[in-house]
């Protein structure tokens, strides 16, 4: 019979995160490649046909080469169960990334050698900073020519408001790139340009004046002798706790494209990196070792696989042990429900599970009953806390370029817009249908998947809209005389809340000094946020 604490200890749950073009998914890829959960790349040129990245399983994304949904994949390595969420880089994807890192115990962030510390990459990591997340950096493309690694260390501190300490260094970089040494384990690891192989040119070093680094670096080996020694003295020994703690983030440097200087970090992370961790909830927070099962809804997905039409809820077990075919509390409906579906997941592909612990990231079959945020318990009334919402930035008009096909847009612009990416409105007379986003990329995106999933021709038409105000009040005939005072401007969300489209800043300072009786807010999470 297995044991609760024995699978809390065996599992680690993490994501990579990094700003777009920094190699994150190719990072991804090359720890499966590691954990022998494929044999080939994704990111190999092959007879100059791109294969696509494993992780990548929606079309556009095959033909962007961008991510835009979060990946969700196991494998083992070092003896652990590893759940790795690899997640979209470009901005306008951000919602998606915030609500993965509720899901998750620590992250890898994915620096350009060459770029350094960028927007998004700043942004992310505030995110990790809110909730103390313990963080590991992996500088990439070291065989680029790139920034000096001291430079790019203290940019690190200084610009994401963290300490670093450096687990492995590079022997040059560009063109002189010889390798990596390990200053955690103690091992120099000769770099091989292959994209393929796991490199496996590794020198076991007790001591730096080991004649072999001559013989094998030349000129570099007095230069590696002397950053050691002063990433020694100025850095001290490492210690875990304040990783823990989130305060301090080891710095690992490499190539993903290559597979080099990702197993040092790799094989540090199994050793260092947290088993699942405690979670809030509104009733205070929940131990991974409770004997009760928990879990919450921090992803869905629509038609995961085209051909079936299936609509998946990604859960994080949170504590006790899921089971297939037993009856669960949802929370929000206060319904007894069962699963005699569920699923593990590697990339597209999916097998159905028997069992989850905390830590799982396990797939639920959905008819439409589930919600982002939505708990599922053995019997408690509780509610996870920390999944954020974000109030839409753009908005647009959905236009019906089929009529013939309006079944199809509305099922499929419901189904979507539940996914978390996108805000749905609807104003009455005339069924007008909006849509917020956080960014304009995600338009794009929606108006494939509709053609392509649904079969439903559409297009978006831009509105002047500043921002979507939630509204609640405390006299119910002041809200309906600001209904009919801004009749133009009242739409509903899909909870059937009302929310007023404010059209400039002005509008909305007049709105609160006209009727104090209403609080508007900026969040879809009203009652437990506000403006």
């Amino acid at each position: 019979m297995k044991n609760l604490k024995q699978e809390i200890d065996h599992r680690r749950t993490f994501a990579i995160i990094s700003h777009p073009d920094a190699g994150k998914t190719t990072l991804t890829e090359k720890f499966l490649l590691f954990g022998g959960a494929i044999q080939t790349a994704g990111a190999v040129k092959s007879n100059k046909i791109k294969k696509t990245a494993t992780s990548d399983f929606m079309e556009i994304e095959r033909q962007r080469g961008i991510s835009v949904a979060t990946s969700v994949m196991t494998f083992h390595y070092g003896g652990k169960l590893i759940n790795i969420l690899d997640t979209p880089g470009h901005k306008d994807f951000a919602e998606d990334t915030y609500r993965t890192l509720s899901a998750v115990d620590s992250v890898i962030l994915v620096v350009d050698a060459a770029k350094g510390v960028e927007e998004q990459t700043r942004r992310l990591m505030e995110v990790c900073r809110m909730r103390d997340t313990p963080v590991i950096i992996f500088i990439n493309k070291l065989d680029r020519e790139g920034r000096d690694p001291y430079d790019l260390l203290e940019e690190l501190s200084s610009m994401l408001n963290i300490e670093v300490r450096p687990l492995s260094w590079p022997i040059g970089k560009g063109g002189t790139f010889k390798g990596v040494y390990n200053l955690y384990g103690r091992t120099l690891n000769l770099f091989e340009a292959d994209k393929q192989k796991v490199s496996e040119n590794l020198l076991s070093i007790d001591d730096l004046s080991d004649a072999r680094i001559d013989t094998f670096l030349g000129r570099q080996a007095d230069q590696l002798r002397e950053d050691v020694e002063l990433i020694d003295e100025v850095y001290g020994e490492f210690d875990e706790l304040p990783y823990l703690q989130g305060k301090l983030a080891p710095v690992f440097f490499g190539s993903a494209l290559n597979n080099f200087g990702i197993k040092e970090m790799l094989d540090t992370f199994v050793r260092i990196s947290p088993t699942p961790l405690p979670r809030p909830t509104d009733k205070g927070p929940i131990a991974p070792d409770d004997k009760d099962f928990s879990g919450f809804v921090f992803k869905i997905h629509a038609n995961l696989d085209p051909r079936h039409r299936d609509r998946i809820a990604f859960v994080r077990v949170c504590s006790g042990k899921f089971e297939r075919n037993k009856f669960f509390h949802h929370v929000r409906t206060g319904k007894k429900v069962r699963f005699s579906n569920p699923y593990t997941f590697f990339a597209d592909s999916k097998e159905v599970l028997d069992e989850a612990w905390p830590g799982d990231v396990i797939g639920l079959y959905d008819t439409g009953n589930f919600k982002i945020g939505d708990s599922f318990t053995e019997g408690k009334d509780l509610n996870f806390q920390g999944i954020p919402e974000f109030s839409p930035e753009i908005f647009k008009e959905l236009i019906n370029d089929d009529p013939m096909r309006s079944k199809q847009l509305e099922k499929g612009i419901h189904q979507l817009t539940d996914e978390g990416v996108a805000q749905l409105f609807t104003q009455q007379p005339g069924n007008r249908v909006m849509v917020g986003v956080v960014g304009e990329l995600q338009f794009d995106v929606i108006k494939y998947r509709l053609e392509h999933e649904y079969k439903a021709a559409c297009h978006f038409t831009p509105m002047n809209i500043y921002k979507a105000c939630w509204m609640t009040y405390t006299s119910e005939a002041k809200l309906h005389e600001f209904i009919q005072y801004r009749s133009k401007y009242i739409v509903k969300d899909k909870d059937d809340n009302y929310v007023f489209l404010a059209d400039s800043k002005w509008t909305l300072d007049m709105a609160r000094e006209k009727y104090p009786e209403i609080t508007f807010h900026f969040n879809s999470e009203f009652k437990r946020a506000e403006v």
